[in-house]
């Protein structure tokens, strides 16, 4: 796993997600003032979850209305089946950082 600067504790607004540039995509979230980081794409239709809605620690796809734990990944309404992967989040003053996957082409 590699940290990455993710972006600012200002960027991620209140009850909203942030779509990082990275590949796969992943999106930060913030909760009060609490940051989780799940894979960007839904995991029935690849729609972002950044776009999504949340209510406490949980993001609804809005293309489908899938939902699932943003601190555990788990399903927690159809149609998804797949849980979302999810990454460490550190901050660090005014920064997040994220632990994100090394690709085979970083080794």
């Amino acid at each position: 796993m590699t940290w990455i600067r993710a972006c600012t504790v200002q960027q991620v607004p209140e009850d909203e997600g942030l779509r990082l540039p990275t590949e796969p995509p992943i999106a930060v979230f913030r909760v009060v003032d609490e940051f989780f980081a799940t894979g960007d794409s839904c995991t029935h239709d690849e729609f972002s979850l950044a776009q999504g809605y949340l209510d406490g620690d949980v993001v609804e796809c809005p293309l489908h209305m899938a939902k699932f734990c943003l601190r555990t990944g788990k399903v927690l309404a159809p149609p998804a089946f797949i849980p979302l992967e999810t990454y460490p989040v550190r901050r660090d003053g005014d920064d997040l950082f994220v632990d994100v996957p090394e690709r085979p082409d970083d080794l």
